[in-house]
């Protein structure tokens, strides 16, 4: 029976804007003073490491000085606080899960902009439980950061359904600790990450079809 549904945020609930968060890294590349191609493959080999500690830190790893660093985690922040909206029919389907006496859980790899935005968004209050992945220092697919949801929810992992894009093998890893899983593709098109496309569980391509699996 399941008593709960995890989510994933990024290209799940919310789209991911690979051009938004690229005029992003250039930004940082400029006041770095360094070549931009290069920085962008330097900041995608660094992601598990911002992913789980603070953004500040990492900037400061970098070489960025004080107050380059405030300026930089402040845009930032501006990059999440546009990122961070609902796809059509998230809000309502957390709303309708919790209707039905289910809980609500998010399970986000994601460096610290997120969180420190959180409460400014539609989605906020709409969980029982949120685990960041830069708050806990774990990411997908370490069977604890599942563990530790499932723990937050006070539900057993096969009484839990894990929707979610594919990335980070955040689908198999969440079948390998016991709970049942769920692909979201966007309509038309093949799943981004190639593991995702071998997944044999439910595929799906809004939202809302999450009500179907129940």
């Amino acid at each position: 029976m399941t008593r709960a549904v995890v989510f994933d945020l990024w290209d799940t609930l919310v789209d991911f804007d690979p051009e938004l968060s690229r005029g992003f890294t250039h930004r940082l590349a400029d006041r770095l003073g360094r070549d931009r191609g290069e920085f962008e493959q330097l900041w995608l080999e660094s992601r598990s490491v911002r992913d789980t500690g603070p953004l500040g830190e990492y900037l400061t790893s970098l070489g960025v000085e004080e107050d380059a660093r405030e300026e930089l985690v402040s845009t930032r922040r501006d990059w999440a606080r546009r990122a961070l909206v609902p796809r059509a029919g998230a809000v309502e389907t957390l709303g309708e899960l919790r209707a039905r006496g289910l809980r609500t859980g998010l399970l986000s790899v994601c460096s610290d902009d997120v969180p420190a935005v959180w409460a400014e968004t539609r989605l906020h209050g709409l969980f029982d439980a949120e685990i960041f992945s830069c708050d806990v220092g774990l990411r997908k697919p370490d069977p604890r950061i599942y563990l530790l949801t499932c723990e937050r929810l006070e539900v057993e992992p096969a009484e839990a359904l894990f929707v979610g894009d594919g990335a980070n093998d955040e689908l198999a890893g969440a079948e390998r600790v016991g709970m049942r899983a769920a692909l979201i593709h966007r309509p038309g098109q093949e799943p981004i990450w190639a593991e995702a496309r071998e997944f044999r569980g439910p595929w799906l391509t809004s939202v809302p079809e999450v009500l179907n699996l129940l």
